[in-house]
Formats: C-alpha cells, structure tokens, sequence
C-alpha cells in the first residue's frame, strides 16, 4: 500500500495559542499513522471520525474526516487528556484544517486562522 504524502502545513492559531507548521505537519503524520493502522493514541479513542457538525468547508475536501489533539505544550499527542485544539485530516492523510473547543459553545468547535 502507498503512504500517503502530507503536503507543506502552514502555522495556525487556535484561541490564544501559536502552532508552528512543523508541529501541524508532526500532527498530521502522527494522526495518519493511527488511521492507517486502524489503532489511537494510548487508551484514547484519538483519532477518531470527526462529523463535522459545524459544517466546515475544509479544503473543500470531502470527508470522512479525522480528528486528532494538538496541544499547547508542543509535544505530539500519545494519549490522555485532548485539550481544546484538533487537526483534522481526511482519509486519504490529507491536512484539512485546525479546529478548537475554545470560544465554541458546549461541546462544539471553532475554526482555527485559516479554516472556515
């Protein structure tokens, strides 16, 4: 089976918090492992299939979509507690943009700079 080539990932911000493109990318390709596998990150359910309630144009990619924690502290996530901030992938790993809980109402997400 090809492995799916991730594509230049551009740097976000989500709330308050800066992401570098390097770490998106990092994210990105850690996130697409676990899919491509079919396991998650530690005991977590992450990734796991984002519904895009919100109704996200991504890219104009169509989905199904992925979603997989970024955090605040720079490390790649490998389980446990999520924090606020998500990159979303599709199936075939391609980056569709970063969504976050902070600001949203509930349970629900927010785009990040650079996804609407």
């Amino acid at each position: 089976m090809p492995t799916a080539q991730l594509v230049a990932r551009r740097e976000t911000q989500c709330g308050k918090t800066q992401y570098s493109a390097d770490y998106i990318g990092q994210a990105a390709q850690t996130a697409c492992q676990y899919v491509r596998q079919g396991d998650s990150a530690g005991s977590s359910s992450y990734p796991h299939q984002y519904k895009n309630y919100e109704g996200f144009e991504f890219e104009g990619l169509p989905g199904p979509f992925f979603e997989f924690p970024i955090l605040s502290s720079g490390e790649v996530y490998a389980g446990g507690r999520p924090g606020p901030d998500r990159i979303v992938i599709d199936e075939d790993c391609r980056e569709a943009g970063e969504i976050t809980h902070t600001g949203a109402d509930g349970n629900s997400f927010i785009g990040c700079s650079g996804t609407n």
